[in-house]
């Protein structure tokens, strides 16, 4: 998933300027570097990370459940992640045509409909492993899936409103690739701990995503594209992600500190200072400070969301935290 920058154009019917594409020369079938980078490896990251906290968490042997653990993550990066970036470009190739012709669906690299293909395979493949994966890593794929063709597809685009945007990305993103690594390795309902970290830490992704809408801010108004910094201004919109980001890692602390897991309450407090810390400055210059905060105050959220799967794992294993 990404952050919209130039939704309502969308769907609109029209051909794509072959004057602007990159590779002129028509092609029938996609090559596999272009389906590559349709489905966009760098986006894998964060859900990957998520999905290993949620594999740590459960205190169980990893190399004895390795395929469990090799499915879940080819499932969290490659298929469901995947899967949402080549629905995505799927259906922003109009506007990309315009404006960044060099894609692979608008410069044919990707030719005809195969965009929409290669999204409707990965869906159907990532319903294959997840039922191998078992009922809850089932149920949590068809969530996640439905959330990835609701962000970009019409009629719902939840990425045109930040609100519904940035909670279905947050989500998708952080609390079931967490709840996914769990699930897999216990092939069972995980711990209501780790489902109660998976959800506030994908309850303070929602402010990171809103990081994310700063950059076209202009743009976004111009088209219509109601993120939040559209919404409620640039200086609020920075104020309300800081929140939205601190509220949840407190939460976290509580936890640690109710079931006696000291060590993890300090790291994450000081991990959360760290990124109090920053927000003064990010807050006086959303525009310009976000993607430095986006490299080093997402670095402590994500640590944190690490040593809370520790904090877990220690528990779940005997350990006093």
């Amino acid at each position: 998933m990404e952050s919209p920058t130039q939704g309502p154009l969308v769907g609109m019917e029209g051909s794509i300027r072959p004057d602007r594409g990159v590779d002129s020369t028509p092609r029938r079938v996609p090559t596999p570097s272009a389906v590559l980078e349709l489905l966009k490896p760098i986006t894998w990251f964060a859900p990957m990370w998520a999905l290993a906290c949620g594999v740590i968490s459960t205190g169980l042997p990893v190399l004895e459940r390795w395929p469990w653990v090799l499915g879940s993550v080819l499932l969290a990066g490659p298929l469901v992640c995947g899967t949402s970036q080549a629905a995505n470009d799927w259906f922003d190739r109009h506007v990309d045509a315009i404006n960044e012709p060099e894609r692979p669906i608008p410069s044919g690299r990707i030719p005809g409909r195969w965009g929409l293909y290669i999204a409707l395979l990965w869906t159907g493949l990532s319903l294959a492993v997840a039922a191998a994966l078992g009922l809850w890593v089932f149920l949590a794929s068809i969530l996640g899936l439905a959330l990835a063709w609701a962000y970009s597809a019409p009629p719902l685009r939840l990425k045109l409103n930040g609100w519904y945007g940035n909670t279905a990305v947050g989500l998708c993103y952080e609390g079931l690739p967490w709840f996914t690594g769990a699930a897999a390795l216990a092939q069972a309902l995980p711990d209501g701990r780790i489902t109660a970290f998976a959800l506030l830490y994908s309850a303070g992704a929602f402010g990171i995503m809103v990081l994310n809408d700063f950059k076209a801010t202009l743009g976004d108004e111009q088209l219509g594209v109601r993120t939040l910094p559209v919404q409620l201004g640039v200086r609020r919109a920075a104020l309300l992600a800081c929140v939205v980001m601190l509220a949840p890692q407190l939460a976290v602390i509580g936890i640690h500190i109710a079931n006696g897991w000291t060590w993890a309450a300090a790291v994450v407090g000081g991990l959360v200072l760290a990124q109090l810390a920053m927000m003064p400055s990010l807050v006086a210059a959303p525009r310009k400070r976000a993607p430095l905060y986006n490299a080093t105050g997402t670095t402590f959220y994500v640590l944190g969301m690490l040593a809370s799967a520790f904090a877990v794992r220690g528990a779940l294993l005997g350990g006093a935290g």
